[in-house]
């Protein structure tokens, strides 16, 4: 019997849903419960009491002690559950999950130059990694080159620096990118680089529609959390939308976005705000896609999310079962997906940056094992989890290797991977997902109430406004607050100390970096054509000019050897750069 078929089953006299229970059940239950709370609770709290007057989750959302059948009373099975695989994806969007095959396993890797990452990558490869997951360096993110003065002392610091073709094509050597599955976690210029990846691929003879991976390539989120941008709102979505339009023709098994609530819970978000403002952002590139004149059901199915897994375990696999309900029901009644593709929020996981903490850093292990099992046991399709010492230091061999260690640990003797959706039924988690679900349905509407029926207006009024902004701010205000009076348990930071010196060793990058950087942009200018270069970046100011889709003349651009900095000028030029709006009233 399919899941639509229960819930007709359990349809009344009136046509109307009835819960899992009757309310003959639920009054029995009830009567049951307050029997024992009478009875065993009330003499066994005046005996012991109970560690605090108030429990909550890491968002400051508040749990009871126990959950019982009351808390679902009114779960329909067929409506909310289903089965996985089947609509609305709740329990999965997969019937077998990962007894079929585990997720992707990433690893964050970029540092110095495209060596020393490219060894790096054949190191992860080598230990088990099932896909790659690139971090760029500071002038890569923000579209300069490395000898930019404004990338002084930042070269190859956070991230590999990409300056060229010539880099990329060092990253990936010796990698076979058709058999690969490559993350870029990149934004303003991540058209740059998509182009360059595209490049390589022919290089390599990889056709383009065998590609695979993600580019992060969410702009909103920037102008809401992460803050690294070089055009205004507007022209930007352009941008991510001409990737998606591009993508959906030339490279459909390559996720052109990674719609980000990860960098929205470093901010301090709550995961009601993380879920909330994601998802309405992604619900913005529909609509920016279906207003370029795209069918929903082209682009959709390659849209894909990136969200954070924090301490508090049910609180996350809430977030995540929510997440895919409500994605669910939104794309069939908004916008009209027919598509089942359409329809499948499917979403990579990072465990929580901000979680870690410098000291004690060995305490990092345990809590990114936490972080990791909620994604799991939440039904991510791909997960990075942090090194102990990336509160220190970009992370060190051995911390990668326990990372990634801790990642096939779950996999392979938890269990965890052995059966689907294994806490659906929780009464605890079900009330939790309703929960979550209900508070981030409110936040969207407002959101779409602020577009006067557009979630993408709505989007680009907050920003402007500073909506977004303010209500992270004041979550992240309040939890300090806890932390501060010992309300929020951190151990090791505000518990537990220790007087002596924890730090293990951490990765330094050498000083040459730059140097060796900047001589390899100096050769690569020095030897190019200049002509072609030139030719390649007035067609690309052209087509910006005109409002045509840019990517074509990005990768004959690239291919030209111009550098990042020289292609993303041509958008500063045509559309301006962008100062965000200080001082807005609360």
């Amino acid at each position: 019997m399919t899941a639509m078929a229960i819930g007709e089953s359990l349809m009344d006299d009136r046509g109307e849903l009835e819960g899992m229970f009757d309310d003959e059940e639920l009054e029995e239950i009830r009567r049951a419960r307050e029997e024992w709370e009478a009875e065993t609770l009330e003499p066994a709290i005046e005996r012991h009491g109970e560690r605090t007057d108030r429990f909550a989750t890491v968002s400051n959302l508040e749990v009871d002690r126990l959950y019982t059948p009351e808390d679902v009373s009114g779960l329909d099975y067929g409506e909310d559950l289903g089965f996985p695989g089947e609509e609305p994806y709740t329990r999965g969007v997969y019937p077998t999950m990962y007894r079929g095959r585990t997720w992707t396993m990433r690893q964050f890797a970029g540092f110095g130059t495209a060596e020393e990452t490219n060894e790096r990558f054949h190191y992860l490869i080598e230990n088990g990694q099932t896909g790659l997951s690139t971090a760029f360096d500071m002038p890569s993110l923000m579209g300069i080159d490395s000898d930019d003065p404004m990338a002084d002392g930042e070269v190859g610091k956070e991230g590999v620096a990409v300056d060229t073709l010539r880099d990329m094509e060092i990253l990936f050597e010796g990698i076979d990118v058709g058999e690969v599955s490559t993350s870029f976690t990149i934004n303003p210029s991540a058209a740059v680089i998509y182009a360059m990846y595209i490049a390589i691929a022919d290089q390599q003879g990889v056709p383009r529609e065998e590609l695979r991976g993600t580019l992060q390539n969410d702009m909103l989120k920037e102008f809401i959390a992460q803050k690294e941008w070089v055009m205004p709102p507007e022209p930007s979505l352009d941008l991510v939308t001409d990737v998606i339009e591009f993508s959906a023709e030339k490279t459909p098994k390559f996720n052109p976005i990674s719609i980000s609530g990860y960098h929205i819970r470093e901010a301090g978000s709550t995961a009601v705000q993380e879920l909330a403002f994601t998802l309405a952002d992604g619900f913005a590139y529909v609509e920016d896609g279906i207003d370029r004149g795209l069918d929903v059901d082209e682009f959709a199915p390659q849209l894909s999310f990136f969200f954070n897994s924090h301490n508090s375990i049910f609180e996350e696999v809430a977030k995540f079962r929510a997440a895919r309900r409500i994605y669910a029901r939104v794309m069939d009644e908004w916008y009209d997906a027919e598509d089942p593709a359409s329809k499948r929020l499917k979403f990579h996981t990072q465990t929580a940056g901000q979680s870690l903490t410098a000291q004690q850093p060995l305490n990092n292990v345990v809590r990114v094992t936490i972080q990791a099992l909620a994604g799991v046991l939440g039904g991510t399709q791909s997960l990075h989890t942090n090194s102990y010492d990336e509160a220190l230091a970009l992370p060190s061999e051995q911390s990668v290797r326990v990372a990634l260690r801790t990642q096939q640990i779950i996999a392979e003797e938890s269990g965890a991977a052995d059966i689907v959706d294994p806490l659906g039924g929780s009464y605890a988690v079900e009330a939790l997902t309703d929960e979550v679900e209900g508070k981030a349905m409110a936040y969207i509407e407002e959101i779409r109430e602020m577009g006067d029926g557009s979630v993408r207006d709505g989007v680009l009024s907050g920003i402007e406004q500073g909506y977004f902004h303010r209500e992270i701010q004041d979550a992240a205000y309040e939890y300090q607050e806890r932390v501060e009076a010992g309300e929020e348990t951190v151990v090791g930071v505000n518990a537990y100390e220790l007087e002596e010196d924890t730090r293990p060793e951490i990765l330094e990058v050498d000083e040459t970096v730059q140097r060796r950087q900047r001589d390899r942009l100096e050769s690569v200018k020095r030897e190019r054509d200049e002509e072609a270069v030139e030719a390649a970046l007035s067609e690309l100011e052209e087509v910006v000019a005109a409002g045509e889709n840019a990517m074509p003349a990005i990768v004959d651009a690239v291919k030209a050897y111009a550098t990042m900095g020289e292609i993303m000028h041509v958008f500063e030029q045509q559309h301006g750069s962008y100062q965000e709006t200080a001082g807005v009233a609360y």
